[in-house]
């Protein structure tokens, strides 16, 4: 199965000479789903000639906002409401989960609580309890129709949204590892709104177990069940 990753975001300098691009990371998380890759830098407006070009398509992360003003963002919102209505099957991380909810008719802000970073736990309705990094202030505040939450917090109350065997979207980062997690921290702290301690938190528990392993086989799953045709 061919899933094409739209890279919505760049990774820091550091961050990639290190631990490699978005597309790179997904790529290592997904590396026992029996899939091929192809990428396209959306940011950067290389778009994908049609929806059925790969057989599913991964959104990765973003620094941007889904509702800021930037060339990318319309038309990505055309390209996801097109692999929607033809029944090509999405997953969405971080920015692509919030991205693909506000394409779809919901609601993207940055939440008045402020930021999740670091390692947090989620109670996915199948899989129980959860430990999965995160690293986001913006959030889904409202669901698109047709979006399932089968996943949430305290903090976070769409932190997976199912739509159908269509769209599967995560608001966390399983592609993150805890190393990777200690290099944001250890980077960022100090600057723009991060919180000192929630950022000293984050770094304390890189070295915590995660569970992105279990997203990766949720992940993989999605795309590869059974699923009706494309149609128009």
């Amino acid at each position: 199965m061919k899933i094409g990753i739209l890279e919505c975001g760049h990774t820091m300098p550091e961050v990639k000479s290190k631990h490699g691009t978005f597309p790179q990371m997904f790529e290592r998380l997904l590396r026992h789903g029996n899939f091929t890759f192809a990428n396209y830098d959306v940011e950067f407006m290389q778009f994908p000639q049609s929806v059925e070009e790969c057989d599913g398509w991964l959104l990765t992360g973003s620094k941007h906002g889904a509702y800021e003003d930037h060339p990318f963002i319309p038309p990505l919102e055309e390209f996801i409401r097109t692999a929607y209505a033809r029944a090509v099957p999405m997953v969405g991380i971080c920015f692509g989960h919030q991205i693909i909810a506000q394409a779809l008719g919901g609601h993207v802000e940055k939440f008045k609580g402020g930021w999740a970073l670091g390692l947090n736990a989620y109670e996915f309705d199948d899989i129980g309890t959860v430990q999965l990094n995160a690293w986001h202030q913006d959030q889904v505040i409202t669901r698109p129709s047709g979006a399932t939450p089968v996943a949430s917090n305290s903090f976070c109350e769409n932190a997976a949204l199912l739509y159908g065997d269509r769209v599967f979207s995560v608001q966390p980062h399983p592609e993150f590892g805890g190393a990777i997690i200690a290099d944001y921290a250890k980077l960022r702290k100090g600057t723009a709104d991060y919180p000192d301690a929630l950022m000293d938190r984050a770094a304390a528990q890189a070295d915590a177990p995660d569970d992105n392993d279990a997203l990766a086989a949720k992940i993989a799953a999605f795309f590869h069940q059974p699923r009706e045709a494309a149609h128009a």
